[in-house]
């Protein structure tokens, strides 16, 4: 767990975060950044490899639950991008998804800092990187404002993106481990 002034970023509580996070995975505005909208079974099977993942590596995304009113806003974290899986694995990448309400307020930034912090406190690792489609502006303004750069020679195109889709072409920022 991590605690934020403003978040606590934790496994996901199985009963309790599967319809928020179902309801924020199926909302266009947040989804279609992210390939598009889930149907709350895709939702409820994204939180159960996320904990997953969890329990393996002992991170992951996780849910970002804001401290004053204990209510989930999201998932903010790190996760392993195997070498199969993207061309710029293997990696350890920061990543985040929130409920548009809560766009606008500092929380990406807030929650991603620590969890950057968190990295470099206890994975051995040399850097770690974020990617999101090249259109997506709100999400690089959240990879520069956490000191992260963009490395343009990792840029690629998503393989699970159809080749028409407008969010295939993906941009690649990066943080090295600091000192």
């Amino acid at each position: 767990m991590i605690e934020t002034e403003r978040l606590i970023l934790r496994p996901f509580r199985i009963e309790e975060d599967r319809e928020p996070f179902g309801a924020l995975n199926a909302d266009r505005r947040v989804a279609d950044w992210l390939g598009g909208p889930l149907t709350r079974q895709q939702s409820d099977g994204l939180i159960d490899r996320i904990n997953g993942h969890i329990v393996e590596h002992g991170f992951g995304f996780w849910a970002a639950e804001l401290k004053a009113e204990r209510r989930l806003v999201g998932a903010i974290g790190l996760q392993v991008v195997r070498a199969d899986a993207l061309p710029l694995g293997p990696a350890i990448e920061t990543g985040w998804r929130l409920a548009y309400d809560f766009w606008g307020q500092g929380l990406v930034t807030e929650g991603a800092s620590a969890a950057l912090a968190w990295a470099f406190a206890r994975l051995p690792i040399p850097e770690v990187v974020a990617f999101t489609g090249v259109t997506n502006l709100r999400s690089q303004a959240v990879m520069r404002r956490i000191g992260m750069t963009p490395d343009p020679s990792r840029d690629f195109d998503h393989p699970r993106l159809a080749a028409d889709h407008p969010l295939r072409r993906h941009v690649v920022y990066a943080i090295a481990r600091p000192g």
